[in-house]
């Protein structure tokens, strides 16, 4: 009996701050394995060490995958917001050993290939922070450093919940407006009074989950009428579309349709007043962008991609998606 080939594959690798997806698809577009693992954090503990981090979820998806030979690593990742930053991770990448040739890029270009198909467009990701990015199809390419507070940035779930609590102390001490925030963010945790919180959080009594779970109740609150919530919510709305006009204008194209994908879990969890806002403000500001929200797993689009550079046909690409059991979001 002869021995079977390894089945020609793609790595995909989709690592965030808190979670690493890894995807291995065939190059006919068959999802033969994949793997779930911890935080990718390259930029506080180094870009050899953060590699080494993932390498075991790298191992459970390729020992799923069965025999294959790994042609190319497609793989989008937080805290790639630098060149010398991508360049250290290009290089830890390959000494992996993973596969002869390698592509290293920002994760908002998964969520952008994962929207579209020509490679053109905006992606603006709203999850635990906010980035954006935008291509032309003669390769001009946008990105922001989007490292917080210094390089401009405002929004996602890690700023709300605390722009909430800002609001709801000021609210408790007399130095702002009152706002159901006061009286909704305590109860939520199971306390009883802003103070209570306050020191809660800050003596770490409350995990960062735990933490993250008041950016809901911000929208909840906002929804219900509270002018104070509804003007955060606002705030985001204003800075999802700053990014994406900015992109749109800085790429030329304000004066020719382009899609603007959308994800992320703040703009996937459908917050009718944000997507309402969003949606309103970038009609005046872009009126010819085209909003599609996509719920798609990022990785979907990092092996996207890793298809896209070994010259999978057509064909592959859609029963790929077909595996993650996703539309291909209105295109």
């Amino acid at each position: 009996m002869g021995v079977t080939a390894p089945t020609p594959a793609v790595l995909a690798v989709d690592a965030g701050n808190s979670k690493t997806d890894v995807c291995v698809v065939s190059g006919e577009g068959a999802l033969l394995g994949r793997a779930r693992g911890g935080p990718f954090h390259p930029h506080l503990v180094g870009a050899p060490a953060a590699v080494t981090a993932i390498a075991p979820t790298v191992s459970a998806a390729l020992a799923q995958a069965g025999p294959v030979e790994v042609r190319h690593v497609a793989a989008c990742l937080a805290n790639v917001d630098f060149p010398v930053e991508q360049r250290a991770l290009e290089a830890a990448v390959a000494a992996a050993g993973w596969a002869p040739s390698q592509e290293i890029v920002n994760d908002t270009f998964a969520l952008l290939r994962a929207g579209v198909e020509s490679g053109r467009g905006v992606a603006i990701v709203c999850g635990a922070g906010i980035n954006g990015t935008g291509v032309r199809e003669d390769g001009t390419t946008v990105h922001f450093a989007a490292v917080g507070q210094i390089s401009g940035d405002w929004g996602g779930g890690g700023q709300l919940w605390r722009e909430a609590m800002w609001w709801a102390a000021r609210a408790e001490d007399g130095r702002g407006p009152d706002t159901a925030l006061r009286t909704a963010l305590p109860r939520h945790a199971g306390l009883t009074t802003m103070a209570e919180l306050i020191e809660a959080v800050h003596l770490g009594e409350l995990t960062e989950e735990r933490c993250l779970s008041l950016t809901p109740l911000l929208f909840s609150v906002a929804e219900a009428g509270d002018d104070l919530a509804r003007g955060v919510v606002r705030r985001q709305a204003e800075e999802v579309v700053a990014l994406a006009a900015t992109t749109i204008r800085r790429l030329d194209a304000l004066s020719e349709p382009i899609d603007v994908v959308l994800g992320g879990g703040v703009l996937t969890a459908g917050h009718a007043l944000l997507m309402d806002d969003i949606h309103r403000l970038l009609a005046d500001t872009a009126p010819l962008a085209v909003v599609r929200v996509v719920d798609a797993p990022p990785v979907l689009g990092a092996a996207l991609l890793g298809l896209d550079r070994i010259g999978a046909a057509t064909g592959a690409r859609e029963r790929l998606r077909s595996s993650f059991a996703v539309p291909r979001a209105g295109l």
